[in-house]
């Protein structure tokens, strides 16, 4: 369910300071620390949001809170810095109106923080897509680059932006991003050579030192150790709660997304490094012979190493650093720098180079996040600039910034009245004029273009002869010493000659948030902002890329000797634009609170927010806001709030709502002076009376409260009376069902154990009349079985007898049988008979084995293996013999078979197999095919008759394969023709040969011992077919190319056959140079085919798969 919590609802302290009775500083101040106490650091005056900053982490700026505040009204809920980011989104993509969101205070305050959730907040609840979430990342990502190079660490803030920022971020017609433009403002360059005590230089320094890699480092000639820099300060050179490593690898990583190029970041390292190696040259003065002093470079190690890290010529920056050549029209004039101002070139060339390398960066980052499409755009201006400063120490920073803070301050004030006016006028309400101090005065004592300090600064700049701080400041006594805003010991009014508390070098300015005491030392220096044209033209001699964009103006071809615009003069046109631009868009405003100097939280300095609140001029707001209409409110929710304070209006409002407002006010008998009905909105003069509203309310709510609570009670009791009665009714009937349910289960128990005693005996009765019957049926078996056995075992030995009697008649007949024989051949037997006996016998046996093995004859099939088993030991030889000779026998009457043509076919796959099994994987796929020779079908083709007639021999071999060029490794199809005499190599598509080689000159063949088709054909040296080189080709039957070349070779007059290589490497000449082949196994990307790749000038790389 949906809570939603109105500004008034559940309020601490007061959530919008319009509100506030009395109004005073003091109720103000009191406001706010009560509201920071419980970590409500955000609260309203009207429209403007007013930012503490609690120095500690807060669980308000989740992804729920965004969803939150989405699409909500900005009264609807407490305060919030989204709330006033959707307010001013749904403003620009609804109505069509540009925004812009003026985000100041003083350093320390949060307001690159509030700028930061400002912007994740639009990206968050703007659309989605890939382009759009990429443009959003960039937009994001821009502030870690730019909070490198533009932030420090001050005693007031570890991460002080030192430069104002302004962004103007494009939409489309939906509320998308399409990109954005940055400005940047009055960067404290001078930051970049001095830091005060307890701060430290630009970020990017120390981040590059600790978090570049050692080879990166080493590149830029540069050292982990902080100390060996003149331009770093060593007392803040580590900071508790900064990572600058990490925030190292973070900007690179945001110059990544936004669009930076690796050389593109490697040259802003370099200018980074070059400007740390400048703060290490150091000067020693050099006495001249006309008595005046030149600077010399002390070690010229640091100069050297810069040098090389430009592209200086190190003679060159050596010179701009000891002379300085003046133009004036025609004639030039060199004269020699002193140690001081080598010292001032020096830190000037810093300074400008590191500011200029600055305004490139924002430039780039504006290429890169700038919109495509040039379409009608929307625009939001987030601006994050300094608040007013007000130092011990004031010099020329602060008096352009509170320069600048005085100009939004009049614009706050004229845009805050306009809308006041604007809402008034629309409303339908008489507008009534509302007193304010106007500080229009102050603008005009600074940016008057005749009378103005600015001006008289720059005019005392442009002055020829001596000019000084002193001068300057006596200008400004003579001119401006009736103005009522301006304060000077030296003036003409006498009221300030007592004053000591008024320096002389000093000039006070009575600004809208309190009088600020300048110091006017620098002031002209800082405003001229020189630059000596030597160091220019020495920089745009650099062979460097990015330092000749820097330096333009040092171009020989292009000498300028206008002098340059001043800092003052610059700054005051790049306000007076920014100033037109944010009038020409609704303004939405963030200041920004620091609550104490200490960084820390749940701290609060009442003195310190007293300031801020003062120069911020937050109860000048508060007072022009509630000189009108201190509150205004829709009708709808005004009466859904306070409906319940009349009858007629409770509980529901069925007319209009203005009616039933009305009706409401009547009631209550609020004066008409109070309040006013405008068109859509009612408007209360008074807090008081709103409270009064308020108060009633509450007391209501009270009443309403108790009411619903008894009502609710006795609901409550009614409800658990009913559900006991209800309750003790179902326990009876679920008792008595139990009841009757164990009554039952009993009886059903006893009749079950009575039913299986009966069953048991019936049981056991039967089973003794069965056991009974079995006993008889098994007795008369056995009687039975035992007869039977008797009468057979009578009988056997009366068989047993018979047979006995008869073998002994049979044996007694032998033994006479053998008796007459031995009598009757007595007298033929000699002295060899035995022999003459086992001659007959073997012989018999003999006879029997043969008989035998005609039977048992295996197939006459050359490639059955079975054979009868040996009957006989002596037999084991002759046994094998005759196998071996019925082998033959049998393929001797196989072969008989075969034409002349299937004998040349047999010889040819038995060369293959001589040649390649066990050598070559491709073999075993090869065997079951049969050798066609031609495979192309010339004779018959009509493609290829032309090159048919051309080849005078038979042709034995025809097919297509691939010849491979050595320059990728790619094949071209070709027409294989084999004869007796040549090869030939034709087009595949025109039939024309493209290379013709005799037998005779080819030396031998290579192949590898992989599962591949590569073959290459090697030509003799020396031969008329030498001077094409060798040719590599490709071919799925290379096991018959190859065999029928070995066999033309046997078959020659020569009888000298072809030689054959099998290896994974071998060299094949390419006309005049040799190119190694090799063979690996591995995955070819185009699958699982054999790819040829060139890897060089030297090596043809061919991957096999893996069998």
């Amino acid at each position: 369910m949906e809570v939603k919590t109105s500004l008034l609802d559940n309020m601490i302290g007061v959530g919008d300071m319009v509100l506030i009775e009395p109004l005073s500083e003091d109720a103000f101040i009191e406001n706010l620390k009560k509201r920071f106490d419980h970590n409500e650091i955000y609260t309203y005056i009207g429209s403007v949001v007013i930012s503490m900053n609690p120095y500690k982490s807060l669980p308000i700026y989740t992804a729920e809170k965004v969803e939150e505040y989405r699409n909500r009204n900005f009264y609807e809920l407490s305060p919030h810095i989204y709330a006033l980011a959707d307010e001013s989104y749904r403003s620009l993509r609804d109505q069509d109106k540009d925004q812009c969101i003026l985000i100041t205070g003083e350093s320390g305050a949060g307001k690159t923080e509030a700028s930061k959730f400002v912007m994740s907040y639009v990206a968050a609840v703007c659309g989605k897509g890939q382009e759009v979430n990429k443009v959003k990342e960039q937009l994001l990502q821009s502030n870690p680059v730019l909070e490198a190079f533009g932030n420090a660490k001050t005693v007031r803030n570890d991460n002080s932006s030192r430069f104002g920022k302004y962004m103007d971020i494009e939409f489309d017609f939906k509320g998308d991003p399409l990109g954005g433009v940055i400005s940047n403002y009055l960067l404290e360059k001078s930051r970049v050579v001095k830091q005060p005590r307890g701060e430290r230089n630009f970020h990017i320094f120390y981040q590059l030192l600790s978090g570049a890699s050692d080879d990166t480092l080493k590149k830029l000639k540069l050292d982990r150790d902080f100390s060996k820099y003149n331009y770093l300060s060593l007392d803040s050179a580590t900071v508790n709660g900064l990572d600058d490593a990490g925030s190292f690898r973070t900007v690179r990583n945001a110059m990544q997304i936004v669009g930076f190029m690796e050389d593109e970041v490697q040259s802003i390292l370099e200018l980074v490094a070059a400007v740390l190696k400048l703060g290490n040259i150091e000067f020693k003065p050099e006495s001249r012979c006309n008595g005046y002093d030149e600077s010399r470079v002390k070690d010229k190690n640091d100069l050297k190493e810069m040098c090389e890290l430009l592209g200086i010529d190190q003679s060159v920056l050596e010179r701009a650093f000891s002379y300085r050549t003046v133009e004036a029209k025609m004639e030039k004039m060199s004269t020699t720098l002193n140690v001081a101002q080598a010292y001032y070139a020096r830190d000037a060339l810093a300074k400008n180079l590191y500011s200029r390398l600055f305004s490139w960066l924002v430039n780039r980052i504006n290429e890169s996040i700038k919109a495509q499409t040039k379409t009608h755009k929307k625009v939001m201006g987030v601006l994050d600039i300094y608040g007013f400063e007000i130092f011990e120490d004031n010099s020329f920073e602060q008096f352009i910034i509170n320069y600048c803070n005085e100009k939004l301050q009049q614009i706050f004030i004229e845009l805050t009245l306009r809308e006041e006016q604007e809402e008034y006028v629309r409303e339908g309400i008489e507008w009534t004029n509302i007193e304010y101090f106007n500080n229009a005065i102050i603008c005009d004592l600074i940016e008057n273009n005749k009378n103005g300090i600015l001006a008289m600064l720059d005019e005392e700049c442009l002055r020829p002869g001596t000019v000084t701080d002193e001068t300057f400041l006596d200008k400004l006594n003579t001119v401006c010493a009736e103005h009522q805003h301006f304060e000077s010991r030296q003036s003409k009014n006498s009221k300030f000659l007592t004053d000591h508390s008024l320096p002389h070098n000093c000039f006070r300015i009575q600004h809208y948030a309190g009088k600020v005491l300048y110091r006017v030392e620098g002031f002209v220096d800082k405003n001229n902002d020189l630059l000596y044209r030597d160091l220019s033209q020495a920089m745009y001699k650099a062979k460097h890329g990015l330092i000749k964009v820097l330096f333009p103006e040092g171009n020989p071809a292009k000498v300028n000797l206008k002098r340059p615009p001043t800092a003052g003069f610059q700054f005051k046109a790049s306000v007076g634009t920014l100033m037109k631009n944010l009038l020409t868009k609704n303004p939405n405003y963030i200041r920004c609170i620091k609550p104490n100097d200490k960084k820390a939280a749940h701290i609060f300095t009442d003195s310190l927010v007293c300031h801020q609140v003062r120069y911020l001029g937050l109860m000048e707001n508060v007072r022009v806001r509630r000189a009108g209409y201190a509150f205004r409110q829709a009708y709808e929710p005004c009466l859904e709030r306070y409906k319940m304070l009349c009858k007629q209006t409770w509980p529901h409002w069925k007319g209009p709502a203005r009616k039933g407002v009305e009706v409401l006010l009547t009631d209550l008998q609020v004066p008409a002076e109070e309040f006013a009905y405008g068109r859509s909105k009612i408007f209360i003069r008074n807090p008081r009376m709103l409270f009064s509203l308020e108060e009633k309310r509450r007391q209501c709510l009270e009443n309403l409260a108790t009411l619903i609570q008894k009502i609710y009670r006795g609901w409550k009791c009614r409800t658990h009376f009913l559900l006991m009665k209800k309750s003790q009714v179902v326990v009876a009937a679920w008792y008595r069902r139990f009841a009757q349910q164990k009554k039952y289960q009993n009886i059903r128990s006893s009749a079950l154990v009575f039913q299986s005693f009966i069953r048991g005996w019936k049981a056991r009765k039967l089973l003794r009349e069965l056991k009974h019957k079995k006993r008889c049926e098994k007795a008369v078996s056995t009687i039975s079985a035992y007869w039977h056995g008797t009468q057979a075992r009578r009988e056997l030995k009366r068989l047993k007898e018979e047979a006995r009697r008869k073998h002994s008649v049979a044996v007694i007949w032998a033994y006479w049988l053998g008796l007459k024989v031995r009598r009757e051949y007595r007298k033929f037997f000699r002295a060899d008979a035995g022999k003459k006996i086992y001659a007959f016998t073997i012989q018999r046996i003999m006879q029997k084995y043969f008989l035998g093995l005609k039977k048992t004859m295996p197939s006459m099939s050359p490639v059955d293996k079975s054979w009868p088993a040996r009957p006989y030991g002596f037999l084991d030889r002759t046994h094998q013999e005759l196998r071996r000779i019925f082998h033959l026998w049998r393929c001797k009457k196989y072969r008989s078979q075969f034409t002349e043509e299937k004998k040349a076919t047999y010889k040819e796959k038995l060369a293959a197999s001589e040649l390649f099994k066990d050598k070559k994987a491709l073999y075993p796929s090869s065997v079951g095919q049969p050798f066609k020779g031609d495979y192309v079908e010339i004779t018959k083709n009509p493609k290829y008759q032309k090159l048919n007639s051309f080849v005078e021999d038979k042709v034995l071999l025809a097919d297509m394969v691939s010849k491979i060029n050595r320059a990728n490794g790619k094949g071209a199809p070709r027409v294989f023709l084999l004869t007796k005499k040549s090869l030939f190599l034709a087009d595949l598509k025109t039939g024309q040969v493209k290379a013709s080689v005799p037998l005779p000159d080819l030396s031998s063949v290579s192949v590898s011992t992989q599962n591949d088709g590569f073959f290459a054909l090697k030509i003799k040296e020396g031969s008329t077919s030498a001077a094409k080189g060798d040719f590599l080709l490709s071919s799925d039957r290379l096991i018959e190319i190859i065999t029928k070349l070995h066999c033309i070779g046997a078959t020659s007059a020569d009888k000298k056959q072809l030689k054959v290589d099998i290896s994974d490497e071998f060299l094949v000449q390419f006309k005049q140079d040799k190119v190694c082949v090799k063979f690996i196994q591995g995955t070819p990307k185009n699958g699982n085919g054999v790819a040829c790749k060139r890897k060089n000038n030297r090596l043809l790389e061919v991957s096999v798969p893996s069998p």
